[in-house]
């Protein structure tokens, strides 16, 4: 792989990770050394690539909101129990990117002071002014909005040049290749195809707001080594949206 331009003008990214790529297949939590395993591979590709980058991370390997609260806890609070849930992830990844050798920050939506510094845009400028990763914990800060809207929305407010999706398949495909063997991969669709086929990858509030602020959206498998440095130095992997 060519190294990556350092004398070009530095590209600001924002990286969806799902809280799954924490852990193993079908066990919940945080397993170690796939924790390891991500954060290396995220610090290696900063060092290599001429970026800004933030990061979004989910919860789902520890609480699934309503799906975890089985008609038991309401909607707010099983929400908000996942918002608790990407802090914790969040504070472990920062951790292990730490350990990696690249200087981290966690900024959440939710006020816990001794765990993380609040979010506030100038402060996570700041924060990459300096040259370090940021990561943004806590979804939105409120309900009934998914880890996805959160991305979309962090990456509006501090103007990425693009938003990364890394997820479990090469990117986005006409059907569920989980169900379809058939399934063809997508090279390129525009946010307005997307959203009118209702494509399963994001969800659509994350979709039109992405959509208003023409913002791209690149989606990428995340388990192909090497993916992260691929899409942090902008080669063409996966499915484009634009």
């Amino acid at each position: 792989m060519k190294p990556c331009c350092q004398t070009e003008k530095k590209k600001r990214i924002l990286l969806k990770l799902s809280g799954e790529a924490l852990s193993t297949e079908g066990h919940r939590g945080i397993n170690p050394q796939s924790l390891k395993e991500i954060a290396v591979e995220i610090a290696e590709a900063y060092k290599k690539s001429n970026c800004e980058l933030t990061i979004v991370i989910g919860g789902g390997n520890i609480w699934r909101g309503v799906r975890d609260g089985g008609g038991v806890i309401d909607r707010v609070n099983s929400d908000s129990m996942g918002m608790l849930a990407t802090v914790i992830n969040a504070i472990a990844l920062q951790s292990a990117i730490e350990e990696a050798g690249v200087p981290t920050r966690v900024l959440t939506s939710v006020n816990i002071y001794q765990l993380a510094e609040p979010f506030v845009r100038r402060k996570a400028l700041r924060h990459l002014e300096k040259g370090r990763i940021v990561i943004f914990a806590g979804g939105t800060g409120n309900p009934f909005f998914t880890t996805d809207s959160a991305a979309a929305l962090r990456a509006s407010e501090i103007n990425a040049d693009v938003l990364l999706k890394a997820t479990q398949v090469d990117g986005v495909y006409d059907s569920d290749p989980k169900k379809n063997p058939s399934a063809k991969l997508i090279g390129k669709i525009s946010y307005a195809e997307a959203i009118e086929k209702r494509l399963q990858f994001m969800d659509t509030a994350a979709l039109a707001l992405c959509m208003e602020k023409q913002l791209p959206l690149q989606v990428f498998n995340l388990h192909k080594k090497g993916n992260i440095e691929k899409a942090l130095c902008g080669e063409e992997i996966g499915t484009f949206i634009y």
